[in-house]
């Protein structure tokens, strides 16, 4: 057993005011230094990786033998639960997720993180008396050559429950004097990756639910009822074909696994031509293709790409069976002007897209079934692209006194 001295209190994930006392003689003005580096610059680094690196860093400057340090921050995201980042002194940092899902939550019931949000204390082990099986780690840590481990809780005030772990190779393990400057710094260094974990999180999720241009000017301050963007694009609207008829016999789970493979269709060949998903709208979707400066043909020739792609995708899902049924779309592109709207009442608004462009795309996109086509462009757009598109005649849209002439798709259009 390592001789850490008499015995002390057990360290909490809470500042109580006690830490500088047992911070040793000398090293307190230090401490403070890193605090305030923590504060300002280390809040500030656009990677949490170099936060964890340079706190590490500065450990080692003060005496702190830590040669590993790793991190579990909880996420709200839809394709991860959680952030795992790593620093050693050999490899420098790494990232890591940890997906959603019954094997990540059975890996956290098996680790020492469990064990320190339960008891609301720290977790210090002498790695060379502590039981292979105590944790799933342990293994691997003793295989490293690590002699001594520390894994201390971090509760944010939102409730999440989150850690930080240190191991050191140091003969004499972690000195008393070493964890009392893990108990001056930690608090504020939870404060600081508070901060930071509410940022990401509020920018993760309204990338989400609202798009990546969209969740830009909501972050800049565009939240102003009444305040609109216009914006020249290629317009793709998009739905599945006859979905009330094939989800009438289905349970609500059923349903929504209907609707994500229909998306996973779509949404792919759309964001790898630079297109945006705006809305999602029951058993549809709006996106849109931007001008990018003087490429006018760019944003059509984008769009028509996705399309095909888009239905390509959805024929392959049918042919490996992945529907129940065999599924169909409808889509509809269109070229015009989108306009970003906060509409709503009081303090509850949507962040939507409106205008008459827009409106047009969707009625463009009923033609479809009476055309029996899959795939229908107006005369706006195809006025964007060479090839040889078929011509459909002239059709009159709800709600829009002038006929739209309407096209499909011919040889292999291209940007202008």
């Amino acid at each position: 057993m390592l001789d850490r001295g008499p015995p002390q209190s057990p360290p909490t994930a809470e500042a109580d005011g006690s830490e500088a006392n047992d911070v040793p003689f000398g090293a307190l003005q230090q401490c403070v230094a890193l605090r305030d580096w923590l504060l300002s610059e280390g809040a500030r680094m656009p990677n949490a990786e170099d936060l964890l690196a340079g706190l590490a860093e500065r450990l080692i400057d003060l005496g702190v033998p830590v040669d590993r340090a790793t991190t579990a921050i909880d996420a709200l995201h839809s394709e991860y639960s959680g952030v795992g980042r790593f620093w050693t002194r050999e490899s420098g940092s790494t990232v890591r997720l940890f997906p959603h899902g019954d094997a990540s939550d059975k890996a956290y019931r098996e680790s020492p993180f469990h064990t320190v949000h339960e008891t609301g204390e720290w977790l210090i082990l002498d790695l060379a008396e502590t039981p292979p099986g105590a944790y799933a780690v342990i293994p691997d840590l003793k295989a490293e050559g690590y002699r001594h481990y520390i894994v201390a809780p971090l509760f944010f005030t939102n409730g999440t429950r989150n850690g930080i772990t240190f191991a050191t190779r140091s003969e004499d393990g972690f000195r008393d004097e070493d964890v009392a400057i893990l108990r001056f710094v930690i608090p504020t260094l939870a404060a600081v990756m508070e901060m930071r974990s509410i940022n990401k999180q509020l920018d993760h999720v309204l990338r989400i639910y609202v798009g990546d241009e969209p969740h830009k000017a909501i972050l800049a301050g565009s939240i102003r009822r009444g305040h609109v963007q216009r914006i020249r694009s290629a317009i793709f609207f998009a739905d599945m074909r006859d979905y009330t008829r094939i989800s009438a016999e289905m349970t609500p789970e059923e349903a929504v696994d209907l609707l994500n493979i229909f998306f996973d269709c779509l949404v792919p060949a759309i964001e790898r031509e630079g297109g945006e998903v705006l809305k999602y709208l029951g058993d549809g979707l709006l996106a849109i293709f931007r001008e990018r400066g003087d490429d006018l043909g760019g944003a059509a020739k984008g769009a028509l790409t996705a399309a095909q792609s888009a239905l390509a995708a959805l024929d392959e899902a049918n042919g490996l069976g992945r529907f129940a049924q065999p599924v169909a779309a409808g889509i509809a592109l269109h070229h015009g002007e989108a306009a970003y709207g906060n509409v709503g009442s009081g303090a509850r608004l949507d962040f939507t897209v409106i205008g008459r462009d827009v409106n047009l795309a969707s009625r463009l996109a009923r033609l479809n079934r009476t055309l029996g086509e899959p795939l229908l462009m107006s005369k706006p757009f195809v006025d964007f692209l060479w090839g040889d598109p078929v011509p459909l005649g002239s059709h009159t849209l709800d709600g829009f006194a002038e006929p739209m002439r309407v096209f499909r798709p011919g040889r292999a259009p291209a940007a202008v």
